[in-house]
C-alpha cells in the first residue's frame, strides 16, 4: 500500500465553522442595515425558513450548491422589499459578496498550517467539502492541487461521488487514497463507501457512536496527521 492522495474536510477539521459563519452574517446583516434596511424584515425567522424551501423547490438540481440557494434566497428577499429585478439582482449579489468575503476568513486550528506544509511535497492534497469555503480565499491553495464541492457534484458527502470524482481527476485509486474529517458521516463513512482509507479528527476527544463505519486512524490534534498516514503506509506483517 502506498499512499498517494490526500483529501480533506474542510469546515470544523481545519476551522470552526460555527464561528465563521456567524461573524460571515453578522457582516452581512450589517450591510444590509446600512443599504437595504427594509430587507431585514424578510431576511428573518419569520419568512427564512418558506424561502428556502420555496428555492429548494424551484431548483431542486442546486440544492447542494451553498452558493446557489443563498444568493436566490437573498434575490427573493430584495424582491419582498418591492425592487426591480436588476436593483434586488445587484442587491443581493453585494450582500452575498460582503457574506463570502467574510465566510473566507477563516482562523485555522492549532496545528493546521504546520501539519500542511509537512504533507504538501509529499501528496496529491484535495479539498473535498459538501460547503462552499474558497480555497485561494482561504489561503489553502499553496498546500492543495485543488478542492471539489458537493455544489460540484450535486451531492454531499457520504454519498461517493465526491470521493470518486477526485479519484478521476487525481488517477489515484481508492486504495492508495486517505481522507481526513471530522465528522463521522459524512466523513468517514463517506470514505468507507468509496474505498478510501480515513482519518478522524477527533479534537473533542468524542466517544464514538457504534454501529458506524470505523475510521483507519482516530487523532485528536491535527499535528498527530502526518505519522497517522505514515503509519497507515506501513506494509502489512506476514
Amino acid at each position: 500500500m502506498s499512499i498517494q492522495l490526500v483529501t480533506f474536510d474542510l469546515d470544523n477539521t481545519l476551522w470552526d465553522v460555527d464561528q465563521v459563519i456567524v461573524r460571515a452574517e453578522s457582516k452581512m446583516r450589517h450591510w444590509m442595515k446600512t443599504h437595504v434596511p427594509e430587507s431585514l424584515e424578510y431576511y428573518s425567522q419569520e419568512f427564512l425558513p418558506g424561502l428556502r424551501q420555496q428555492v429548494m423547490s424551484e431548483n431542486p438540481e442546486k440544492r447542494f450548491d451553498l452558493t446557489f440557494m443563498r444568493l436566490e434566497i437573498l434575490f427573493e428577499v430584495m424582491q419582498l422589499c418591492g425592487q426591480p429585478e436588476k436593483i434586488a439582482k445587484r442587491n443581493a449579489n453585494q450582500a452575498f459578496n460582503i457574506f463570502f468575503e467574510a465566510r473566507n476568513q477563516v482562523n485555522f486550528f492549532s496545528g493546521a498550517i504546520a501539519m500542511l506544509e509537512a504533507l504538501q511535497d509529499k501528496y496529491i492534497i484535495y479539498a473535498l467539502t459538501n460547503g462552499n469555503a474558497d480555497i485561494e480565499k482561504t489561503g489553502l491553495q499553496k498546500y492543495m492541487q485543488g478542492a471539489i464541492s458537493a455544489a460540484d457534484v450535486s451531492a454531499s458527502k457520504p454519498n461517493p461521488q465526491i470521493f470518486q470524482r477526485v479519484s478521476e481527476i487525481t488517477d489515484v485509486p481508492p486504495e492508495n487514497s486517505v481522507h481526513i474529517g471530522d465528522n463521522l458521516v459524512d466523513d468517514i463513512e463517506g470514505a468507507a463507501n468509496a474505498n478510501f482509507l480515513s482519518i478522524w479528527v477527533n479534537l473533542k476527544a468524542e466517544t464514538p457512536k457504534t454501529g458506524g463505519a470505523t475510521p483507519n486512524k482516530i487523532v485528536e490534534h491535527l499535528s498527530e496527521i502526518p505519522e497517522a498516514i505514515i503509519s497507515l503506509d506501513q506494509p502489512i506483517q506476514s
